[in-house]
């Protein structure tokens, strides 16, 4: 249901007032998941207070004016320890929401109290039963399944509402139901599922065969249509597009202009658009950074990011598949991630992110949809 032939007015430029920000409190994780993208992990390199205010500075206006996140999202977060997550979130003010991004290892009474004492809203990271969670070790390479489990069963006993996400690396027949059968049973209400992907420092081949992504995700609509308790992110976005092009209303799915989604690091650089590049550097774009906070404030920085040379040659492959895709008018044109660590480039267009997590989903909801539609009167 790709809206072939209709012009998409979306998703050109970058807006100048983003709807979160991410913060990485610091780089050190207490896991070492396989396909981890972040280069740093196992070292500490800790963001000091003078960066959280430098952003606060910008975010309380925004927060302010309307609904606006912070994410926290390392590392580990959790690893920045209570006192010092304390002191990043105390610059901003009571309107900003606060999201915290965890492996739940580290999660415990206190920090059950933290979480409620600053309204936080806690994401989990988990691939589903012990068996799917194979490649999420220790530094000693030994499981933390039963460590990530006790975590949330800490949210669940203190009555803290918390969302998943999971990370999917073999798309096969079953998967997707069992994976939907165990969420439900684990308590979460928002769920989220990643086909793996080939960024940072994973370099894991994510190419699959397309009519088992495709089947995957069929499945998947089709087991939370069965029960559908949990809010469904990938399923629930793909349904309101599918609705859109039966309505005719397709382009206004997507945002006018693309969300900066700014990324700060430990050291107050700012990466817009794809927090997996925060941390990296190339010769050809250098860090990858707009600016830093500590230097230049937050709003001027997003100001002149399409100034950023990457970020221009990302713009003009954003138009390039406006101009060739089908499928622009759900995804708008992927992300700059995904292009850079497949393709070497932001200015190439199909990527296999693209295929696992934009055209298959869609087109398996879509298969879901004509094999179990009503018989014609």
């Amino acid at each position: 249901m790709a809206a072939r032939g209709q012009s998409f007015s979306g998703m050109r430029g970058l807006a100048a007032v983003p709807s979160y920000v991410v913060m990485q409190p610091t780089t050190l994780c207490n896991l070492d998941c396989a396909y981890c993208y972040l280069p740093f992990r196992a070292v500490d390199r800790p963001m000091s207070v003078a960066v959280a205010e430098a952003v606060a500075e910008a975010v309380n206006p925004w927060a302010a004016a309307g609904r606006f996140s912070v994410v926290w999202h390392g590392g580990e977060p959790l690893a920045a320890g209570r006192a010092h997550l304390a002191d990043l979130m105390a610059p901003f003010g009571p309107e900003v929401e606060h999201h915290v991004q965890t492996n739940a290892t580290l999660i415990d009474d206190d920090w059950c109290d933290f979480f409620a004492r600053h309204q936080m809203r806690v994401s989990v990271s988990v691939d589903g039963p012990r068996a799917r969670n194979g490649d999420r070790v220790n530094r000693g390479g030994q499981p933390a399944y039963d460590r990530i489990l006790r975590g949330v069963t800490m949210l669940r006993r203190r009555g803290l509402s918390f969302s998943a996400l999971a990370v999917v690396s073999r798309p096969e027949p079953g998967l997707a139901t069992e994976l939907y059968d165990y969420f439900l049973d684990l308590g979460c209400d928002v769920l989220g599922i990643n086909i793996e992907e080939t960024e940072g420092v994973n370099t894991r081949d994510n190419r699959h065969d397309p009519s088992a992504v495709t089947a995957f995700w069929a499945e998947l609509v089709a087991a939370w249509r069965r029960e559908p308790r949990i809010h469904l992110r990938e399923v629930e976005w793909s349904l309101r597009y599918a609705a859109a092009v039966l309505d005719n209303s397709a382009d206004a799915v997507l945002p006018r202009q693309l969300d900066p989604i700014p990324t700060i690091g430990h050291d107050g650089s700012v990466v817009v658009l794809s927090p997996e590049l925060a941390g990296f550097t190339d010769p050809r774009y250098g860090d990858f950074s707009s600016g830093n906070v500590l230097t230049t404030p937050l709003a001027e920085i997003l100001g002149g990011a399409a100034a950023t040379p990457w970020v221009g040659e990302f713009l003009a492959g954003v138009e390039a598949c406006r101009a060739s895709c089908p499928y622009f008018g759900f995804c708008g044109g992927g992300h700059a991630a995904n292009r850079y660590f497949e393709l070497g480039r932001f200015d190439g267009t199909e990527t296999e992110h693209c295929r696992n997590s934009k055209i298959r989903l869609l087109e398996g909801v879509l298969e879901h949809a004509r094999d179990h539609q009503s018989p014609a009167a």
